[in-house]
């Protein structure tokens, strides 16, 4: 639902171009960035933000119906009905004249965004849209840094251009809805090509406020710039971090096991698995950095068909969910809490393991041992505690 501190909004995503400088057999809006399509990236963004009653997506005719079907493959059911497809024009004035022609009766302020600048945050749509309603125009632009130079025909310097004041235009570009359309209404009687909605706005003498965007926020159009945008993308991805902490008591008549290794001692960790407490750790970083729960939801201690099982199995099951939500181990840092027996000799084969099992490099795991100095239960020798903090990435398209 829209925002009711806002007036009827709504968003036209212009994707009419045919964006040839990418070299690509399919329009760039259609190209997958990240897994998905850009287009439905950008329109998502908007539907996000829950500020506008009506999205607008302008397509090229000959891609609507391809159109059509990755917006409802890629976009919650609920969504889709706020979204209007139209077909473009030949220019980004006519594709956009098409999203305008088509807004419900009674829309007041509309913002146009490129479908190809699929990275613009939910601050700057709303910035931009407070400003628009506002001031009646607004468009989002980033303060030219770099040094401007002119040339000739030749590429000869001319002279250098004082970037003071200059700004490079971004979108959104919001406007009340009247006002576009008079300035549509003047561009037609004076034959005027725009180059975006701020020019026809300017043509019109109708001033128009600059908001602030961000590098983020730029337009991919050539391969270099898909290829900065899956950077960025992968960067925002891979953050996902996971803590996993367990610990167990030390009994007669138990094997020792850790990391998938037996380790030879007198006492054993007590629990319904092979009480495996340096995976258990393990297992519950990796699924905390999916948001999965923790291991007692997954491999319940009164399930039978987890008695005295191998916790290297269970961390298969675990890396399995991994592979379905397309992520993959990054790296992992375990501690084990232990006064005894002595585990330098056996972390070498704990990482194996552990590695074998992910599916990683073994410089991917880390496994270190520390004791409590005779202090609290892992001190008194009576149970081993353990540490794991893992980062997630995704796996490669």
């Amino acid at each position: 639902m829209p925002r009711k501190d806002l007036t009827e909004a709504a968003a036209i995503i212009a994707g009419g171009g045919s964006g040839l400088r990418m070299g690509a057999d399919l329009p760039k809006q259609f190209l997958p960035l990240g897994g998905t399509a850009i287009l439905a990236l950008t329109v998502q963004r908007f539907l996000d933000t829950a500020f506008f009653t009506t999205v607008v997506v302008v397509v090229p005719a000959a891609h609507r119906a391809g159109a059509a079907t990755l917006l409802r493959e890629h976009l919650p059911a609920d969504a889709q009905a706020r979204l209007l497809l139209v077909n473009g024009g030949a220019t980004r004035q006519e594709s956009v004249r098409a999203g305008l022609m088509a807004l419900p009766p009674g829309t007041k302020t509309v913002l146009v965004h490129d479908a190809a600048r699929p990275l613009v945050s939910s601050k700057i749509i709303e910035k931009c849209l407070r400003a628009t309603e506002q001031s009646g125009a607004a468009i989002t632009a980033i303060p030219v840094r770099d040094t401007l130079k002119e040339a000739d025909a030749d590429h000869l310097i001319q002279k250098t251009v004082d970037r003071d004041g200059l700004w490079q235009a971004q979108t959104p570009q919001g406007c009340k809805v009247e006002l576009l359309r008079r300035a549509y209404d003047l561009a037609d009687r004076d034959n005027f090509l725009g180059t975006d909605e701020a020019s026809l706005l300017e043509h019109a003498g109708i001033p128009v406020v600059i908001v602030e965007g961000s590098e983020h926020n730029f337009k991919i159009t050539r391969p270099d710039d898909l290829a900065l945008a899956e950077g960025l993308t992968r960067k925002r991805q891979m953050m996902k971090i996971g803590h996993g902490f367990d610990a167990h008591r030390l009994v007669p008549g138990r094997p020792l096991i850790l990391g998938g290794e037996h380790i030879p001692c007198e006492l054993g960790l007590d629990g319904h698995s092979d009480a495996d407490v340096l995976i258990h750790a393990f297992i519950d970083a990796l699924l905390g950095a999916m948001g999965e729960g923790d291991i007692g939801r997954h491999f319940p201690d009164s399930d039978p068909r987890y008695q005295g099982i191998s916790s290297l199995r269970l961390l298969a099951e675990v890396v399995g969910l991994l592979a379905q939500k397309n992520l993959g181990l990054g790296n992992a840092d375990i501690t084990v809490v232990c006064q005894r027996p002595r585990l330098a000799p056996h972390l070498n084969a704990m990482r194996t393991n552990l590695a074998l099992t992910c599916g990683v490099e073994k410089t991917a795991i880390n496994i270190k041992a520390t004791t409590t100095e005779q202090m609290g239960y892992t001190g008194r020798g009576e149970g081993i505690a353990a540490h794991a903090v893992v980062l997630l990435q995704p796996l490669p398209a």
